[in-house]
C-alpha cells in the first residue's frame, strides 16, 4: 500500500516488479490516496504527501503483532518478513504454548514458555544452531 494510485502500482508492477518476480506481484497493491491509513499508523508525512516505508504484520483478530519502519534509502527483506509471519503463525496455532527464539526458522526448535525455561534459552540456541543460515 502506498499513496501512489492504482495506475502507478500497475505501471510499477508491469515495468519493474515483473522483471524481478516472474509474473509480477500476485497480490493486490492498495492505494492510500490522501494518507488516511498511513496517518493511522504514523508513517504519513502530510507536508511531503508521502508515506515512510513500513510493514505491519496484523493477525486475523486485527492486532498488530509486528512492524518495521525504514527510511527510503534502506530496502526491506522479504525473506525476513516471511520468516516472521511463519513464527507468528506457529505461536498463534500453539495458543501460546510455543515461542520462537531469535533467528528461528521453520523446522528449528521452539521454546516452551514457563519457569523451566528461565536461564536456559541459550542452550536451545547453542544446540539447535538457531543462527545458522
Amino acid at each position: 500500500m502506498s499513496v501512489d494510485s492504482v495506475f502507478v502500482h500497475k505501471m510499477w508492477n508491469d515495468t519493474e516488479l515483473s522483471k524481478m518476480v516472474e509474473g509480477g506481484v500476485k497480490y493486490p497493491m492498495l492505494s492510500d490516496a490522501g494518507g488516511k491509513i498511513g496517518t493511522a499508523y504514523g508513517i504519513y508525512d502530510e507536508d511531503a504527501g508521502v508515506e515512510t516505508r513500513g510493514r505491519f504484520l496484523i493477525d486475523p483478530d486485527g492486532t498488530v503483532q509486528g512492524f518495521e519502519v525504514l527510511t527510503p534509502p534502506v530496502g526491506r527483506n522479504v525473506n525476513e518478513t516471511i520468516r516472521q509471519i511463519q513464527a507468528f503463525q506457529l505461536v498463534r496455532n500453539s495458543k501460546g504454548t510455543e515461542a520462537t527464539p531469535s533467528g528461528w526458522k521453520p523446522g528449528k526448535m521452539t521454546l516452551k514458555p514457563g519457569p523451566d525455561l528461565v536461564g536456559k534459552v541459550w542452550q536451545v540456541w547453542k544446540t539447535d544452531n538457531a543462527f545458522d543460515d
